[in-house]
């Protein structure tokens, strides 16, 4: 493991203050606004605290909550049980409601009064299910858990895996058989594989061989990230992940996303760690995957951060093309940065990481009502009008900000 950093000044200011986003304003508003008093998953959330109740329940935001209680739940002690009393909650709407009785796995989609509205296998969503089945797992010792990510873990790897050219491809239908309908949203190309399905495939197969340490996971997860090494990721004209791709990983796009970019470069290694905790010796893997990570994260530092510190939505090879400022890609910055000052010791890292938090706090947290905003315009002003700019919806989790906060008390020393 990546040794902590020795906190200074500086970072022990940062570790106190994502200590105090984490308990004190991430999880109470999710613990306090998620669900309905039956247990029933909201629908959506607005800026200003307004239940909309008539959007359609994702898989992907029920196995989000999972994974960041029972996460939270080891990490914070105090309220261990307060937190997993949280994560069961989401844990039975995942494998209730959800869960497919006939074929098994997850459904993309369920209608608000609770029947399925999208049945399709969206390889991202079972992706997730894993993640958070995995770290709930850990966290409590619950064995049929474990067993249904094993099971969806296989299911993915007889279906979804492509074991001519690698990686995983975006969807099945639901009776896990090749289907027509890819894309997983309106913003997405209808191709055969993705950047953002297969990083995430990764990490749930990392976060499950850490509660597993099944041979079978180690191997998918070893397959996987030398895939990504050698068709995500781009040299030229910098080190970045192409997004979209046909079969056979030709390229689909040129477009270039700051925040995946940076998210890859510390999941990139967090794989690595869990396989080399876990067996496998292999130098020239290790390299790759770090130098993979540091690329990344100069990358991102250099040429998708605004002059407030804000990292930028997306791009091209040429520069930046969509100057929004959303949530996630700023928590997986903090990370991103964190990790490559611990990988290369460079300092132009660490001031990235904190100058990016405090972006965060003077920007993106909603000091009014909670949480932090979705999405902010070049002025830095909440954008509104979407299910994507709610404070909770389809997209907006607690994920990738309590993530952040985990990953900075993992990261620094206390």
């Amino acid at each position: 493991m990546t040794e902590a950093i020795s906190a200074d000044r500086q970072l022990s200011a940062l570790r106190d203050l994502a200590e105090r986003e984490l308990a004190r304003g991430i999880l109470p508003f999710w613990e306090a606004h998620a669900f309905a008093e039956d247990g029933a998953l909201r629908g959506g959330v607005s800026d200003d605290l307004d239940y909309l109740d008539d959007l359609p329940r994702h898989a992907v935001l029920a196995a989000r909550i999972l994974w960041t209680f029972s996460a939270a739940a080891e990490a914070l002690p105090a309220d261990r049980e307060r937190h997993l009393a949280t994560a069961r909650r989401a844990l039975d709407v995942l494998v209730g409601p959800m869960w497919d009785p006939q074929h098994g796995g997850v459904f993309w989609s369920l209608a608000p009064d609770g029947s399925v509205l999208d049945d399709r296998k969206q390889v991202y969503a079972q992706a997730f299910a894993i993640y958070g089945l995995a770290r709930w797992s850990r966290a409590t010792g619950d064995g049929e858990a474990l067993d249904r990510a094993l099971w969806l873990a296989g299911a993915l790897d007889a279906s979804a895996r492509d074991l001519e050219y690698g990686g995983y491809v975006e969807a099945l239908a639901r009776d896990w058989s090749p289907t027509a309908r890819l894309a997983l949203s309106e913003l997405d190309p209808d191709v055969p594989k993705s950047m953002n399905t297969n990083l995430h495939v990764l990490e749930g197969l990392t976060e499950l061989l850490r509660s597993s340490a099944a041979l079978a996971i180690r191997e998918s997860l070893e397959t996987l990230l030398r895939t990504t090494l050698d068709c995500i990721l781009a040299d030229a004209p910098f080190t970045h992940c192409r997004l979209y791709f046909d079969q056979t990983w030709d390229p689909c796009s040129d477009g270039v996303s700051y925040g995946h970019d940076i998210e890859t470069s510390w999941l990139l290694w967090d794989a690595w760690e869990a396989l080399a905790l876990h067996g496998v010796a292999d130098p020239d893997l290790e390299w790759r995957t770090r130098e993979a990570s540091l690329d990344l994260a100069e990358a991102v530092r250099a040429r998708g951060v605004d002059a407030d510190g804000a990292v930028l939505y997306a791009g091209t090879p040429d520069g930046p093309t969509d100057l929004d400022r959303h949530w996630w890609p700023q928590a997986e910055g903090v990370v991103g940065w964190l990790n490559a000052f611990q990988l290369g010791g460079r300092a132009e890292d660490r001031r990235a990481a904190i100058r990016t938090w405090d972006f965060i706090e003077t920007h993106m947290k909603d000091h009014a009502h909670g949480e932090w905003f979705a999405r902010l315009g070049p002025d830095n002003r909440p954008r509104s009008g979407g299910t994507g700019d709610l404070k909770m919806g389809p997209w907006k989790c607690p994920y990738h900000n309590a993530r952040a906060c985990l990953e900075v008390l993992r990261r620094i020393e206390a």
